[in-house]
């Protein structure tokens, strides 16, 4: 009952019953609060009423981002998908806090991660050799690749996922789930890389990955030696050489645990999969790509057209975490 306009309800509701005999003077004494601004209060209905009618309207906008495919998003990921509504919803991050606040609507708090704490730890080692040595986005697209696998929890065991991730970009350029971690799954994410990405490879594009017995394998660097890519390693124990990846990694497993929790076989595994990585190629702004998707931020560097009704960030602003 600390809020004024509560107490204002409490005196209202008391000077209208029948037969009161308790004036407003008296009842704004023993509540804690001015005469006029009670009557302020009075008199500024209409506006307030006028402003509860906007707040739920625009409530109703944040609430439609935040389910939007299933996926939670938390306050910033809520900003980019409203610019991306046909028509664009322009909200600032300020006032879609205030009204999730307001309506009681939380946003899924993410761990902080690891690897910041990693590479605290390691400065000492930050120019300890591989070839990328994490120059994730001085190149431009298609440049560097990342790749790297993960094993997912379903049915009461696992499977494995293996990805090559543009570093500028952001995109997912190729991805197998496979039941067995054998390399020949990891073989054939770089075969689907080369059918829908080869003609946009250069020769001195970089595929860096960690030192796994896949990347060190004879199959593997024979497949990259063919496509005449260069080979980049992490340091041995060192994922913040791959942070990009391992963050992609974590968002993933969080957006589509809940989907994936449900699965019941393999195949549906691979649909909650193919789903996430669709939603994320084409529907999931990332901050530090201008607000805009993976795919549309490939666009938005090689046309320099900016699709979104409003100005571009700047280019080299700060924020956000390694993976926007």
């Amino acid at each position: 009952m600390d809020e004024p306009g509560a107490k204002f309800e409490i005196i209202r509701g008391i000077v209208s019953q029948e037969g009161n005999l308790q004036n407003v003077k008296e009842l704004c004494r023993i509540a804690g609060v001015s005469r006029s601004g009670y009557y302020n209060w009075l008199a500024s209905e209409g506006s307030r009423s006028t402003r509860e009618e906007a707040d739920k309207r625009d409530f109703g906008l944040i609430l439609e981002a935040y389910r939007f495919r299933g996926y939670d998003k938390g306050i910033r990921g809520i900003h980019m998908r409203l610019l991306h509504m046909d028509p664009p919803v322009l909200m600032n991050v300020k006032k879609i806090q205030r009204l999730m606040r307001k309506y009681g609507l939380f946003c899924p708090i993410r761990k902080a991660n690891p690897y910041r704490r990693m590479a605290k730890a390691m400065k000492g080692n930050a120019t300890a050799g591989n070839i990328l040595n994490r120059e994730f986005k001085e190149h431009g697209p298609r440049k560097v690749l990342l790749t790297d696998i993960t094993y997912i929890p379903y049915c009461g065991k696992f499977c494995y996922l293996s990805v090559i991730m543009d570093a500028y970009t952001k995109q997912v350029l190729a991805y197998v789930l496979s039941e067995s971690l054998e390399v020949d799954f990891v073989l054939e994410t770089v075969n689907k890389l080369v059918e829908k990405h080869g003609i946009s490879l250069e020769t001195e594009t970089l595929i860096h990955s960690d030192q796994g017995c896949h990347y060190t394998s004879k199959k593997f660097r024979q497949i990259i030696s063919d496509i005449q890519l260069r080979q980049s390693m992490s340091r041995r124990g060192n994922c913040w050489d791959n942070a990009p990846q391992e963050s992609f990694f974590g968002h993933m497993k969080e957006e589509s645990g809940a989907a994936m929790a449900k699965t019941t076989s393999f195949a549906e595994a691979q649909a909650v999969i193919d789903d996430w990585m669709d939603y994320y190629n084409n529907d999931r702004p990332q901050w530090l790509l201008a607000k805009l998707t993976p795919n549309e931020y490939f666009g938005y560097v090689g046309t320099g057209s900016y699709p979104l009704p409003v100005a571009p960030p700047k280019a080299g602003a700060k924020g956000g975490e390694v993976f926007g």
